[in-house]
């Protein structure tokens, strides 16, 4: 909204109105605006959800400082999803599709997970949303956000092509252009000069492929919006570290989409030029000073939790960013931790379906699923875990930017 303002003061001359051209700036913005919403709204939500008697039923499973934090306002992923939203608002473009899609999915994904924490806090249902119907949801988000990424004019990338050869002082120097495309290639990580198009899957359909790729584009991105959604609700298992580990990964992806978004950038490192995707800066800020914000409540002990309301939200977020700015291969690096938890659940019930069925009595793996419980049983603390996890977060978000020159 401020953009166009901006905009239009700009060409009335108005002293200063050009600084919002630059997307470092409203970023900046972005993450100062969304840090003082989580903090300011935070704690009024807190009050009216304490007040409310919104709390946190905790099953008893014999860990360490569980039971003490059965009553702990819940529903707290709304301080995220303002936090969010607000500044996206206020600062970035949005006649960009890619901020399009983002506002999209987080408000859908977020409204998927109120219903469910509704239903658990309201309606006193444990369960929350079945199983079933909040896979529905994921996977129609998906559906959506892949037919826009796929079908939509707008989402191009730019392709440097050489157009011919001239002399300069002697030397026969080769001239390029860049020349914009749509297509849905991605980025294969640790490979230089080669890129993977979705349309090669369907070779077999000869120079009908690319017509039909989105026959295959569109179901990954379903799988991975919902793998990853998942990933980030399984890991909000203690406190602070869905946040943290979000805020490390939201910050990862802000500096990946500044450089993709930049063509001098984009060049120097000889990386894909997708125009328009610095503007994605600015909602990935905000994402980041929400996370970060709403950490202030959410580190140990906690006052409130972020419930499914924020963690399906940063999730699909974060999967739908790393598919726009074509770096979702980078993503079982970059969420490394989400994998772990999603694939510790995954070992832990397939094993003992297994063994239930082949013995007659389940096995485990774990001694508790997912991952960070596993640590739990076995006797570390809840900070040295989190703050653990949130170091192997770092690592492999420096791994990830790393492989933009480790080709």
């Amino acid at each position: 909204m401020l953009y166009q303002l901006f905009e239009q003061m700009n060409e009335w001359g108005v002293p200063g109105a050009g600084v919002f051209q630059y997307i470092s700036f409203r970023a900046a913005m972005a993450v100062i605006f969304s840090l003082l919403i989580s903090l300011l709204f935070g704690k009024k939500l807190i009050n009216i959800l304490q007040r409310k008697q919104v709390g946190e039923t905790v099953r008893d499973l014999g860990l360490a400082g569980q039971t003490e934090k059965s009553g702990t306002p819940t529903m707290g992923g709304l301080i995220i999803l303002l936090a969010i939203l607000v500044p996206t608002l206020l600062f970035a473009r949005l006649d960009n599709i890619y901020i399009q899609i983002l506002l999209l999915v987080t408000i859908l994904l977020g409204f998927i997970g109120f219903i469910d924490d509704y239903i658990k806090v309201f309606k006193k249902n444990k369960d929350g949303l079945a199983g079933k119907f909040k896979i529905v949801g994921q996977v129609g988000v998906g559906l959506l956000v892949g037919s826009m990424l796929y079908f939509n004019d707008n989402v191009v990338i730019k392709e440097k092509v050489a157009v011919g050869v001239i002399e300069v002082d002697g030397k026969m120097v080769t001239q390029y252009e860049w020349h914009e495309t749509h297509n849905q290639v991605t980025t294969i990580p640790f490979v230089k000069n080669q890129e993977f198009d979705y349309a090669d899957l369907l070779w077999f359909l000869g120079d009908k492929a690319r017509d039909y790729a989105w026959l295959v584009f569109i179901p990954i991105v379903i799988f991975i919006v919902t793998a990853v959604s998942n990933g980030a609700n399984m890991t909000d298992g203690l406190d602070g570290l869905a946040t943290g580990t979000s805020a490390i990964i939201g910050s990862t992806l802000a500096v990946l989409a500044f450089l993709s978004g930049n063509y001098i950038f984009a060049d120097y490192l000889n990386i894909m030029y997708i125009p328009s995707a610095g503007e994605m800066v600015i909602f990935i800020s905000a994402f980041v000073g929400a996370a970060i914000g709403f950490l202030w409540y959410n580190t140990n002990p906690a006052q409130v939790f972020m419930g499914d309301t924020g963690s399906l939200a940063l999730g699909g977020i974060i999967a739908v960013f790393a598919i726009a700015i074509r770096k979702e291969f980078l993503i079982p690096i970059l969420c490394g931790v989400f994998l772990a938890e999603n694939l510790s659940v995954i070992i832990q019930v397939g094993w003992f379906k297994y063994t239930k069925r082949k013995y007659g009595a389940g096995r485990r793996v774990f001694l508790m699923a997912p991952l960070h419980h596993h640590y739990q049983k076995k006797g570390y603390s809840e900070q040295k875990i989190v703050t653990r996890m949130w170091i192997v977060g770092i690592m492999l978000a420096v791994l990830t930017i790393v492989t933009l020159k480790l080709r």
